[in-house]
């Protein structure tokens, strides 16, 4: 066991654990944050979804040896009240069935966003390509990432 420093959530932590532990299970396990979701463990379905510094990354696929220096945002830490644009969006547009993967997808989102504030069809249907979703809400998912793209910055 090794103790690690990581910024979590805007907040600096320490936890212990081997350093080939996977984030996935340092966020969930030894942190709490159980929003991030075990999906595959392969780093393909996107269900452990987190944001490196704003950019879409798979927890399960991230030793902790190697987040020490990142900056992790979860589904918790995008905004303490559910505020956050891409959250409202999939209210609004009732993307979420079993919402299991749902917390992958959003930040999924926030990160397309993020880099493309005004994407396309096809930018949407290639950022989520890497996602796998059972409940096929896929239509609902493209016009939440549009509204939440049309909300102006300041009210992000």
């Amino acid at each position: 066991m090794a103790r690690y420093r990581l910024t979590i959530n805007g907040k600096p932590r320490q936890v212990e654990a081997e350093p080939d532990t996977p984030l996935l299970w340092v966020l969930r396990d030894g942190l709490g944050l159980t929003g991030t979701k075990f999906g595959c463990g392969m780093g393909v379905c996107g269900a452990c979804t987190v944001l490196e510094s704003g950019r879409a990354v798979r927890s399960c696929q991230v030793p902790v040896q190697m987040a020490e220096e990142l900056r992790i945002t979860t589904i918790e830490g995008l905004s303490a009240d559910g505020s956050h644009s891409c959250q409202r969006a999939w209210l609004a547009e009732d993307v979420a069935q079993c919402g299991y993967c749902q917390a992958g997808m959003i930040l999924e989102a926030a990160a397309l966003l993020a880099s493309k504030p005004r994407p396309t069809d096809e930018d949407i249907d290639a950022a989520f390509s890497g996602h796998v979703c059972r409940c096929g809400t896929w239509l609902r998912l493209r016009r939440a990432v549009h509204r939440a793209a049309a909300v102006p910055a300041e009210a992000k």
